[in-house]
Parts: C-alpha cells; structure tokens; sequence
C-alpha cells in the first residue's frame, strides 16, 4: 500500500496553516463583495490608530487580507518559497513566533511612520480641519473623491484608507533567508544572472527605504511596515543568536 502526497501535505505545517487561512480570507472576501456589497479590507485591514475606523483586532485581521489577486499571489508565492526553508531549520513553534513577530514589527514602523505624517500635516491646518477630516472624509473617500486641498487630502487617505497584507512578515522572512542562507544563489524575474541571497535582501532593503522616504501620494505600498518586518527580524535572529552563544541553542544552518 502507499498513500499519495498531495501539493499541501509536503509544505510544512506552519507555512500550510498560513497559506491556507489566507487563501481562504481572500476566497470569503470576494464572495462577501459579491454577494453582500460588502469590502472586508474595510473592516479587518488596518487603520491609523487616530482613526475612528480603527479596532485593536485589525492588527492580527489584516495579515490576512489583500488587495487583489497579484498581490496575494505574490505574497504566497515568497512564503512558500522561503518560508518552508525556514520551518524546516527553526521548527514550527519558532516560525510561527518569527512569523508574527515581524509581522506585529511591521505594524509598530508603519504606525510610527504615519504618525510622524499625522503631525507633519496636521501642523498645518487648524484643530477645526483635523477634526473635520477625521469626522466627514469618509464619506468623500466612499464616494471615490477627495479633498482638494493637498493637507486635507492626504490627512484623509491617512486617516481612512486601510492597510492590508502579509508583506511585513513577508519581508521579514526573505531578511532571515537573506542572514542563515546569505551566498544561496536567487534567480530574480528580468535579471539575468543570480543574485546571492544577501545582496539581494540588501538591495531590497535600500530600495524600500529610498521608495518610503520619497513617497509620492499615489503610492498605495506600505514601505515602512516591510522595513518594519525586517528591522524586527534582523533584533529577534540576533537575539536567538545570542542565546544560542550563551548556551541556550538556536538553530542549525544547511
């Protein structure tokens, strides 16, 4: 007798878990629109924590949602890629944690940044025009309009468009493929020869930081919350680190 394997059953548990929840939440979510008229990305994404529409379960919700069908793929495609190299060197417990930590780090930079906007912008309009954005330009942003004036539209977006996706642990697992496996060679879509593994989460890492620091307003990727999955990543690995040099283990490498 044999027993046949199929494509999940080979994937470890962790990543399985994961890939299949999200799948799962972005399948609802598009029979939800379809039949209720209903966005969930507007319910379980994340808000600015100064927003109205923010709910402290938005922080977990919206890892498991995304904007359409590239965006999901892409995000997937990479856990699958890396994550299940990563599962089988730390074990599921320790992926799991890593997995949600960067995650939740992601969350922490994102937020921090879109505060320093709320300030930048909000310094520049009076206490009455913060508190009327905050109140009515929901209704605008539903409405698929926005306010002309450049201050208010932007303390707009900030306030009432959702962040969702699973980049920021994401990226922070590519910086832990990039530190345990730096010389792996990466075959990269429209670049022709590989890329060791470390230059290419350098590379990545400058590019989301230059992107993050020029970001035009018709920009709708969340820079930030990807350095935040990888800054949290690089602090937890240096930290398992450490306790493995003092005695306490940590991983093998292969």
């Amino acid at each position: 007798m044999y027993q046949r394997q199929g494509f999940l059953a080979n994937i470890p548990p962790a990543v399985r878990v994961i890939l299949v929840i999200n799948a799962a939440m972005f399948l609802f979510s598009q029979l939800v629109a379809v039949m209720f008229n209903i966005d969930l990305n507007k319910i379980l994404g994340l808000y600015f924590f100064k927003s109205d529409l923010f709910k402290p379960f938005q922080v977990v919700t919206h890892m498991f949602m995304h904007g359409g069908l590239m965006h999901i793929f892409f995000n997937m495609y990479a856990l699958w890629m890396f994550g299940q190299v990563l599962e089988r060197v730390w074990g599921t417990k320790r992926f799991f944690i890593y997995y949600f930590v960067t995650g939740f780090g992601a969350v922490v930079l994102h937020s921090f940044v879109e505060y320093l906007r709320f300030l930048s912008i909000s310094s520049a309009l009076s206490p009455e025009a913060v508190e009327m954005v905050k109140h009515q330009g929901a209704e605008i942003i539903a409405s698929y309009k926005n306010y002309t004036n450049p201050n208010l539209a932007q303390l707009n977006l900030l306030y009432h468009i959702p962040t969702v996706g699973a980049s920021g642990a994401v990226f922070g697992l590519l910086l832990a493929f990039g530190m345990l496996f730096p010389n792996t060679e990466l075959y990269i879509m429209f670049i022709p020869v590989p890329v060791k593994a470390k230059y290419f989460v350098i590379g990545y890492g400058i590019l989301e930081l230059f992107s993050g620091l020029n970001n035009s307003p018709n920009d709708n990727v969340a820079h930030f919350a990807h350095l935040g999955g990888m800054l949290f990543g690089f602090i937890l690995i240096k930290l398992w680190q450490k306790k493995k040099n003092s005695g306490g283990g940590f991983l093998s490498q292969y």
